[in-house]
């Protein structure tokens, strides 16, 4: 799939205010700085569509991305929020609970996790909440460039074991990176193959 156009179109503070539901969504989360806007914008083929900061926590709307005028992608808050707040955490976790359970459209969250790290105690908890909600997602590693050769093969397969021994599953994972555009291809042909 090729991306031919790419437009911002709306930042909302709640599922309820977001734009209608005419056409299939792709949501994308995880930690905060795990590096989503980069991967929106790389994926999108489009440097600053999605805005992007060396802080934390920055993004705290739901922002919906118009491709092809066919889909939406749509970036949401990290979870395991940065220093905020605990009324701001709170808001920010109902808006994504509220958007992933009320949100007709959405076809399938990615869940970016850093490929550097072992599975995080706050990833597992959110993939457990995705499963007990029947939510479909697919794992995406994110900065996978920054993995030896050797890692690249054995770190998906041991991150797939942990998953399953613990959650009894076996999601999809891909690698990614914005840096070198790893992992684009897989990622729009899973959004096709969805969308047909």
């Amino acid at each position: 799939m090729n991306i031919n156009s790419a437009t911002f179109v709306a930042s909302s503070p709640d599922y309820k205010k977001c734009p209608t539901v005419d056409l299939p969504e792709f949501a994308f989360i995880g930690r905060s700085n795990v590096g989503k806007s980069s991967l929106i914008n790389m994926i999108m083929g489009r440097k600053s569509l999605a805005k992007v900061s060396g802080t934390p926590g920055k993004t705290r709307l739901i922002n919906h991305f118009l491709a092809n005028e066919a889909f939406y992608i749509v970036d949401l808050p990290g979870i395991g929020f940065a220093k905020i707040p605990k009324s701001e955490r709170i808001r920010l976790e109902l808006m994504i609970e509220g958007y992933l359970l009320h949100r007709d459209n959405l076809k399938l969250i990615f869940l970016l996790v850093d490929s550097r790290h072992e599975p995080q105690k706050i990833d597992m908890e959110f993939m457990a909440w995705l499963i007990h909600n029947n939510l479909p997602f697919a794992l995406l590693f994110t900065k996978s460039d920054k993995l030896t050769k050797l890692e690249l093969s054995a770190k998906p397969a041991q991150y797939k074991r942990i998953v399953n021994n613990v959650l009894k599953v076996r999601p999809d994972i891909i690698l990614s990176s914005s840096e070198t555009r790893m992992g684009r291809e897989e990622i729009l042909g899973c959004i096709e193959e969805i969308m047909t």
